[in-house]
């Protein structure tokens, strides 16, 4: 056998390999040319996906030996992509961005400013490269079957180098669920071939339990009250009937002291709980689709301490969260690569700041309320939310008296003085329906000059200050024609 028919048949068998067949001889050959550069300029997404999916990159690329930097993006925009070709970088991997911006990328490879190599799951621009990993060219939903990171996951298997980088199905999860690629019903498509890879490795654990967040670090009472996705009366949004509940069912709510948390409970304690929300919510006549809702499919890592924000996927994604989107992607990076000192302790401190703001900010949508037009429901946060938080804020809304769940919520928030954010959430119940908000929002924000995209359930847009009126007429149309 020829050296050449070796080399044909190694690349056979690893075009086949991998958590996404789908994306395996793609990946493998976005491996090669990473493999092949002198320095990778690695740069990502600040949101909790981009973060999972730069530390996802960033594992292979040091365990394959390929020398690489690190940069963070909020808005990959053509003024950030012309920085990016003025660095000594030739090779720059994208990761959980650039394929909604492949036409300007294009542009510059075409140029010769640098090589390409993008792992993303959103929309493409119109435009072609070589090196382009994204699921929804491969017939794979990238809105709920694939993450960034999930992307970055399948470039990190073809990279192998030291070991075959299964461990890092652990922070490709923590990426999907943290872009709502989960639910009740778990992770589904190619995001579940990514868990049973964790799960073979040892460092997920995937369970049916109670879906409520914060399992592993809020006291028991806090964690039935702040529980509003299924909201269930004189429970939820209620410490003393939470408490009064827990007393009902004889569930001790302290121990020497201190609060016990759902971690701290037997086994025979969380099915008791759990027994008696469900029946509370029936009696209560809460819908029978979202009473099955307080029971799913989770997902804790392994190999972290039990108690912890680490050791729960949405946890932990809510504390990357709280890193990026107040200027400190550095810290969250550390922290996905297994900082446990410094960097951790820095992320607390931010988790506890971001927990304050979103609070303040849901207050302040509750005491305001939303506008709510014929196919849409919106508020305008102008400076008292952040415009990094402020989609965040209005999917927390989705479980406050007022707010719909019949039709998508969008926010503004300002950004500078010139433009506006805008943020938008839906339902996967809307968008089995036909909701496609990035489609919405790169519409609408074009209609008035701005740009924007994202996924299905959630998209944003930033548009000129001053076209909100037009703005929310153009996107209420939009979503008419989706839902009617």
């Amino acid at each position: 056998m020829t050296n050449d028919s070796r080399t044909m048949d190694a690349d056979a068998e690893r075009a086949t390999d991998g958590p996404v067949p789908e994306l395996a001889e793609r990946a493998a050959s976005c491996a090669d040319r990473l493999r092949a550069a002198d320095s990778v300029l690695l740069v990502s997404h600040i949101d909790a996906d981009g973060l999972a999916s730069a530390a996802v990159a960033a594992s292979a690329l040091e365990r394959a030996d390929v020398p690489f930097d690190v940069v963070f993006s909020k808005q990959l925009d053509e003024a950030e992509i012309a920085n990016v070709a003025a660095t000594d970088h030739e090779t720059v991997l994208f990761t959980d961005f650039g394929s909604g911006q492949l036409d300007v990328v294009a542009e510059y490879e075409s140029q010769g400013a640098f090589t390409p190599v993008i792992a993303d799951h959103h929309q493409p621009a119109d435009a072609e490269t070589d090196y382009h990993l994204n699921p929804l060219l491969f017939g794979v939903d990238g809105a709920s079957e694939l993450s960034g990171a999930g992307a970055s996951y399948a470039l990190a298997r073809a990279l192998e180098g030291d070991g075959d980088n299964r461990d890092l199905a652990a922070l490709a999860v923590v990426g999907a669920v943290g872009d709502m690629q989960g639910g009740p019903g778990g992770l589904h498509g190619a995001n579940a071939r990514i868990v049973a890879e964790g799960v073979e490795a040892g460092v997920v654990g995937e369970m049916k339990d109670l879906t409520f967040y914060g399992k592993q670090t809020r006291p028991l009472p806090k964690l039935l009250e702040y529980a509003s996705d299924v909201r269930i009366p004189g429970i939820t949004n209620d410490e003393a009937g939470a408490i009064s509940f827990l007393s009902e069912v004889d569930v001790e709510c302290r121990e020497d002291g201190e609060w016990r948390r759902w971690v701290d409970l037997g086994e025979d304690e969380r099915r008791t709980v759990a027994s008696g929300l469900l029946r509370r919510a029936v009696a209560s006549g809460v819908p029978a689709d979202r009473v099955n809702d307080l029971v799913g499919t989770t997902y804790t890592l392994l190999n972290e301490e039990e108690g912890t924000e680490l050791r729960d996927v949405s946890e932990f994604s809510t504390l990357l969260n709280a890193t990026a989107r107040y200027e400190r992607a550095d810290v969250g990076l550390a922290v996905c690569l297994g900082d446990r000192g410094e960097a951790l302790e820095r992320a607390r401190a931010l988790l506890r700041n971001h927990r304050k703001n979103l609070s303040e900010g849901l207050k302040y949508v509750k005491s305001e309320g939303v506008t709510v037009e014929e196919n849409l429901q919106w508020f305008d946060a102008g400076t008292n939310i952040r415009e990094t938080i402020v989609g965040i804020v209005a999917g927390m809304a989705y479980g406050a008296e007022g707010v719909q769940r019949d039709r998508p919520i969008v926010a503004f928030a300002a950004k500078g003085d010139d433009e506006v954010k805008v943020s938008s959430r839906g339902t996967h119940v809307l968008v089995r329906k036909g909701l496609d908000l990035s489609a919405v929002m790169r519409e609408a924000s074009r209609a008035v000059g701005g740009d924007g995209g994202g996924h299905d359930v959630a998209a944003g847009a930033t548009i000129p200050a001053g076209e909100r009126a037009a703005f929310v007429a153009e996107a209420d149309r939009l979503v008419g024609e989706q839902l009617g």
